[in-house]
């Protein structure tokens, strides 16, 4: 069995752009109704959507028929669960909240064998590696993986270029609701301040060879970061989508005219 191919990785450094959208309703069933809509990536939220391992391996395996590449963001930049989430076959992170190099070589260290890393080896285990059926995992999977380190706080941006000189992240992305919070613009992410900072710091992810990405649901800033360089771009979010639709449906029907009641004194019909 061969090795599978971080597609995700390949085409970020093919510098091609990606579309993604975020799930966080923690469901294999409506993770693979949307891989089914032909994203570009998926990325399964285990930070602030209720996912533990065995719903993030459920909607991995719901996605896996689909072109759609999954990609899994830990809880923290925490060594255990990174080993844990790589095992079940993920080969994309997205790290939150880093805000040092040393942070960033943590993360990087987490999803390598040594000596590169400090990955434990479980690969007999591991979903990974198909149960050791991919002969050559443990000797290929160091260059499949792909960092993506999450810049989300003033102080990240402050240490921006010491994190991106850091081997192995392979891509930045900016939090944009958890940078302007920090900023003093909680809430507004489109403020001008936020913005020139997002800006900035996607000018310098390109600078330094890596892939810019970020989260915008705004179809005009979406398309703005798209014509600045960001190389992965997360146009919706799962739950925001659904619950968008149900008020408009439900709007819809309280703005019509009211209707008459229906006739009962005739015959009923049983569906």
């Amino acid at each position: 069995m061969e090795m599978p191919v971080n597609h995700f990785k390949a085409a970020m450094k093919n510098q091609q752009a990606q579309i993604g959208l975020w799930l966080g309703l923690a469901n294999p069933y409506t993770a693979e109704l949307l891989a089914g809509a032909g994203f570009d990536w998926l990325l399964i939220d285990g930070e602030h959507a209720p996912n533990e391992l065995q719903t993030t391996l459920a909607q991995l395996q719901a996605i896996a028929p689909y072109k759609s590449q999954p990609i899994v963001r830990p809880p923290w930049n925490d060594p255990v669960r990174i080993k844990q989430i790589l095992d079940l076959g993920v080969q994309t992170l997205l790290v939150p909240m880093v805000q040092t190099a040393e942070e960033a070589r943590l993360a990087v260290a987490a999803t390598r064998y040594p000596p590169e890393g400090i990955r434990g080896v479980g690969s007999a285990l591991a979903r990974a590696s198909r149960w050791n059926r991919v002969g050559n995992y443990l000797h290929a999977a160091n260059s499949e993986i792909c960092v993506l380190v999450q810049i989300e706080t003033k102080k990240g941006l402050d240490n921006l270029a010491e994190i991106l000189a850091v081997d192995g992240v392979d891509g930045v992305f900016i939090g944009p609701a958890d940078l302007s919070a920090d900023l003093g613009f909680i809430g507004n992410p489109g403020h001008p301040e936020v913005q020139a900072a997002i800006t900035h710091a996607i000018s310098m992810i390109k600078a330094a060879g890596k892939a810019p990405g970020i989260l915008m649901t705004n179809e005009a800033l979406a398309r703005q970061y798209l014509a600045l360089g960001a190389l992965f771009v997360a146009v919706g979010v799962d739950t925001t989508l659904l619950a968008q639709a149900a008020d408009a449906l439900r709007q819809k029907y309280l703005d019509a005219a009211p209707v008459s009641p229906p006739d009962t004194s005739g015959k009923i019909s049983v569906y």
